[in-house]
Parts: structure tokens; sequence; C-alpha cells
């Protein structure tokens, strides 16, 4: 790399089926995020999903073994598509996607 070269990453994405308008919006989002390695983590509310669907409480750094980071880490074109049906499926206080944006529509 010479002096002039410069590095980009994307480090975080945010993915949601609500619109940034909408004010549910932070509610319904997960977000795709780099853990090193060219692999990300699905997240929502301080837990990660892994490879069944289920999500799980990240466990701090020194607790995290082989087999539970292996099935929580993706290639980033797994993570999004992760992501994407995610979002798709989270319920909030009994509220789905299609409860709110047919809120939003009515």
């Amino acid at each position: 790399m010479s002096a002039h070269d410069v590095s980009i990453r994307i480090t975080e994405l945010t993915v949601s089926a609500l619109p940034e308008e909408n004010i549910n919006h932070p509610h319904f989002s997960v977000k795709v995020s780099w853990r090193g390695d060219d692999r990300y983590a699905v997240e929502r509310m301080r837990r990660c999903l892994g490879a069944d669907g289920e999500w799980d409480f990240e466990p701090s750094p020194s607790n995290r073994e082989d087999d539970w980071i292996a099935t929580h880490r993706f290639a980033y074109e797994e993570a999004l598509k992760l992501a994407r049906q995610a979002c798709l499926r989270l319920t909030v206080n009994g509220f789905t996607v299609d409860d709110v944006l047919g809120r939003a529509e009515g």
C-alpha cells in the first residue's frame, strides 16, 4: 500500500422492513456488524442471530467458544440475507412489520 492508498470497510449496516421515517423503524431493525476476518454478525438488542434462526445473547469475548462463533458469524452476503429475513419476522409488543405498515397506510 502506498502512502496515498486508502482502505474502506463497511463495519455496520442497518436492515429494516420499515422506512426510515416510520417512528418504529429503530425497533424493527437489525444490524449487520463486521467482526473481523471477513465475518459478520447479525445483531438486535445485544443478541446475535444464529445459523438456526434463533437469537442468542452474545457472550463476552473471553467466553465465546469456537462452536458458538462458527454458528453466529457469517460471510457478508449471507449476513445480509439473514438480516433481511430476520427483519421481516420481527414482532415488537405483539405487532409485526405488516401490522405497523398497515397502520401507516390507514
